[in-house]
């Protein structure tokens, strides 16, 4: 392949949604719940996407709709050029999809479990005897492939989990909170081999993912809230949404110091992150001063005042109370 054609080939768009739509019967009150509200997303070749959101954001039943498990209610969706409705199971052939209750065989080795999944996915003997080896080598698996899968730390359960899904060679994964419950060494090993998968192999990677840190590996981020997208954009791009400059305050009265800070000039937002408070004001050099003296005007100690630069984190909540704030607004204005 020539390197215009390889070019031409990693800005193909690889999953692609226009105003894909799902709603379901609530259990608990009238009517439906929307779970998936016009989404519009394109995800590039070789790209990475990661979608934030809160429980019941939409998160996954988007991964559903994009493998054809549930039918939209509107919109279209494809996966590599393919109709997630008319056209799943050629979907199905060139992905894979790792939910959040992937089940390993506990019973059977690691090396039986990635036999069993190859022959799931129709490998031929020379296909397994090829690749099988090459995933245990890559998933560092190799010493443990006789060990039962149940006797497994999470961590490397993850990771056969990995390898299994692998072993087709998809060109796109879904990954739906992969490493949910792991341990932030293990979280940190299972992205460095999603890392060096898309590098070699430019594989697509849509993951859905509730830590921040992981969320800024990605290319791009996707917020949602409540169905709908609000933001998707690179990491650094996401940051920047933040209002004016960061403060971190830690005083000795927290709820106390919050409902005082907010009430000061200049300030646009507060957040509590344990025994801090993290202050958006229009100005450092104008409120931090300001802050401290009215908090310990008030006989609250203030450890310290000092700049930080915003994180993922705080970006998310941002934009999450701005998005709801303006919801509100229009529910207002219309009733």
């Amino acid at each position: 392949m020539s390197g215009r054609e390889n070019d031409t080939r990693m800005n193909e768009s690889v999953i692609e949604t226009r105003g894909l739509c799902k709603s379901f019967v609530s259990r608990q009150k009238e009517g439906k719940i929307q779970a998936v509200d016009g989404l519009d997303i394109v995800v590039q070749r070789g790209e990475t996407l990661g979608l934030l959101g809160a429980d019941g954001a939409g998160k996954t039943t988007t991964l559903r709709l994009l493998n054809g498990l549930l039918r939209p209610d509107r919109g279209v969706a494809r996966v590599m050029g393919f109709d997630t409705v008319r056209e799943f199971r050629q979907i199905h052939l060139r992905a894979g999809y790792m939910p959040q209750q992937f089940t390993l065989y506990g019973d059977m080795s690691v090396l039986e479990n990635l036999n069993f999944f190859a022959e799931v996915r129709g490998l031929t003997r020379s296909q397994k005897e090829e690749r099988i080896p090459r995933l245990l080598h890559f998933a560092r698996l190799e010493e443990f492939q006789g060990r039962l899968a149940s006797q497994l730390s999470g961590g490397m359960k993850k990771k056969l989990v990995l390898a299994c899904m692998l072993v087709h060679e998809p060109e796109v994964v879904f990954l739906d909170e992969p490493t949910l419950g792991v341990d932030p060494v293990s979280r940190r090993e299972f992205w460095n081999l999603l890392s060096d998968l898309r590098a070699e192999k430019g594989l697509t990677i849509f993951v859905c993912t509730p830590y921040m840190d992981e969320a800024e590996r990605c290319h791009r981020v996707g917020l949602m809230y409540e169905g709908r997208l609000v933001a998707c954009d690179t990491p650094q791009a996401i940051r920047r949404t933040v209002p004016g400059e960061l403060l971190e305050v830690q005083p000795s009265a927290l709820y106390t110091a919050r409902d005082m800070v907010r009430q000061l000039q200049g300030v646009l937002e507060v957040q509590t992150y344990g025994d801090l408070l993290h202050v958006f004001v229009d100005s450092v050099q104008k409120r931090a001063g300001q802050i401290q003296a009215t908090l310990e005007g008030q006989n609250i100690t203030v450890n310290h005042v000092r700049r930080i630069e915003p994180r993922m984190e705080e970006a998310f909540v941002s934009l999450i109370r701005r998005h709801g704030r303006a919801a509100s607004r229009s529910t207002g204005e219309r009733s």
